[in-house]
């Protein structure tokens, strides 16, 4: 049973996700803030830990610097802001994935759910090494394009992009098929689970973020077009 550390100050957001991960199986530990979950860590580590941003005596970007230090379990991170320079910090520090509230709670599970099948590839890999057939399965590349599955990687040029699951989800699917237009549904049923509805605004602003991050390493970025009333599609070149 997955052992998952619940990390955030508002009650109602502990006592109902607590609830409904545990409805899927889910072993729950929860905690009201950072300095209580770091504490309760070395005698109870998670698989996997949930952590709200803003919480007193410890935030969770510093609970995350501290987690680090000697464990690499992996951090979705909930926020009730769209900081991208937030958002891009956190990554960069070790954070697997972003969910900015309001949120459902099936939309946590499926995250959850999705990182976890990411990591137990990972041990896999560890644990028996990669021949040339997996290694080529798990990585795509479409010109300066380079994604790896294992190990939730994206350069571009050689230069690294940092990217939530989500947005990895979504690129690969239209990386895959260059050329080929990708309504907004079809982007939904790649990046959530199908339980999930999320309108047509959720994916333009994936869609956004994508391209300003990539915009970061390279000003001439102009690879995923939009046909506007259609959808969206990879194109290859620079």
């Amino acid at each position: 049973m997955p052992k998952i550390a619940l990390v955030d100050d508002d009650m109602n957001i502990i006592t109902s996700v607590s609830i409904a991960l545990e409805a899927e199986g889910f072993e729950v530990a929860t905690y009201n803030n950072g300095a209580d979950a770091l504490d309760g860590f070395t005698h109870n580590k998670p698989d996997i830990a949930i952590f709200d941003i803003k919480m007193p005596r410890m935030d969770g970007m510093e609970l995350l610097r501290r987690v680090r230090q000697n464990d690499q379990f992996p951090v979705i991170f909930l926020t009730s802001k769209d900081d991208e320079i937030d958002e891009l910090f956190g990554l960069k520090m070790g954070a697997d994935d972003y969910i900015t509230k309001p949120f459902s709670h099936r939309l946590v599970i499926e995250r959850l759910k999705t990182i976890m099948r990411r990591t137990a590839a990972r041990e896999v890999s560890k644990t028996v090494g990669t021949d040339v057939a997996t290694a080529s399965d798990n990585i795509l590349e479409q010109g300066p394009l380079h994604m790896d599955r294992e190990r939730h990687e994206v350069l571009w040029a050689e230069k690294q992009v940092v990217l939530t699951v989500t947005e990895f989800l979504i690129l690969e699917s239209l990386a895959l098929r260059p050329g080929i237009v990708k309504s907004r549904d079809s982007l939904m049923d790649a990046a959530y689970d199908e339980q999930i509805y999320v309108d047509d605004r959720t994916i333009d602003s994936h869609i956004k973020r994508l391209r300003k991050k990539f915009k970061m390493v390279d000003d001439d970025f102009d690879n995923i077009e939009t046909l506007y009333g259609v959808g969206y599609r990879y194109k290859t070149g620079s």
